[in-house]
């Protein structure tokens, strides 16, 4: 019965793993819309290897539509008009994924709908 439960707690803890983002546990959410080009960047690798990445500032609204100016990286340029769900702590970007628009929270969607974009 103990192997069967230190098991069962292994193949959870896997699990989890696989399907969390360490990254967003305690982060604050904020929304974005992707309404400019990134800024191309260029650096090496310790072993010199180029690589370019983009980075973007935009305003972000929290679900309340508190705003928040945010500058993150991407390794490729986001989609244009795209939403996102940036994940904050502090005052860096950890992490963020695309989310469509009826997912917004009513506080964010108003505010990004009011900017114009």
């Amino acid at each position: 019965i103990a192997i069967a439960v230190i098991l069962i707690v292994l193949v959870g803890f896997v699990v989890f793993i696989q399907n969390v983002n360490l990254n967003r546990l305690g982060a604050q959410q904020y929304y974005v819309q992707i309404n400019q080009d990134g800024k191309r960047m260029e650096d090496k690798t310790d072993n010199g290897e180029k690589y370019v990445y983009y980075e973007y500032t935009l305003d972000g609204y929290n679900p309340s539509g508190k705003e928040k100016a945010l500058t993150f990286t991407a390794q490729k340029e986001l989609r244009k008009d795209a939403y996102l769900r940036v994940y904050v702590k502090g005052d860096e970007v950890c992490s963020y994924q695309e989310v469509k628009a009826d997912e917004l929270p009513e506080g964010a969607k108003q505010k990004l709908d009011g900017a114009g974009n």
